[in-house]
């Protein structure tokens, strides 16, 4: 199976997760979905749905200067973000239960 297109389905509620407990900038949030095990996202999907989530009114931003370059724009979980995850989360455990449920056994021997 193609996790590129699994991954699209579910980047949102990926960026959320990675924001709950730190707020971070664009490619910091790169790096920690990658660390995180999600190896295939890419830089552009991620920029995009950070703007889509901020758009969304999910998602507060701040500048923090850089000596190093220009400053980065950080990105900050609000309310509605929260809500967004705890709706989202919850919505993503019903989808791998009924998953679990139709591949029984099967889905183990990949594993």
């Amino acid at each position: 199976m193609d996790t590129t297109q699994l991954l699209k389905g579910v980047l949102d509620l990926a960026v959320l997760a990675v924001l709950r407990d730190s707020d971070g900038y664009g490619y910091d949030v790169v790096r920690r979905l990658r660390a995180a095990g999600l190896d295939e996202v890419a830089d552009a999907s991620v920029y995009g749905t950070l703007r889509r989530l901020y758009r969304s009114g999910a998602l507060t931003t701040y500048l923090v200067p850089s000596v190093e370059g220009p400053h980065r724009k950080y990105y900050s979980l609000n309310g509605v973000g929260r809500d967004m995850l705890r709706r989202s989360g919850k919505t993503w455990h019903e989808f791998v239960g009924t998953m679990a449920g139709l591949l029984g056994d099967q889905g183990k021997e990949a594993a």
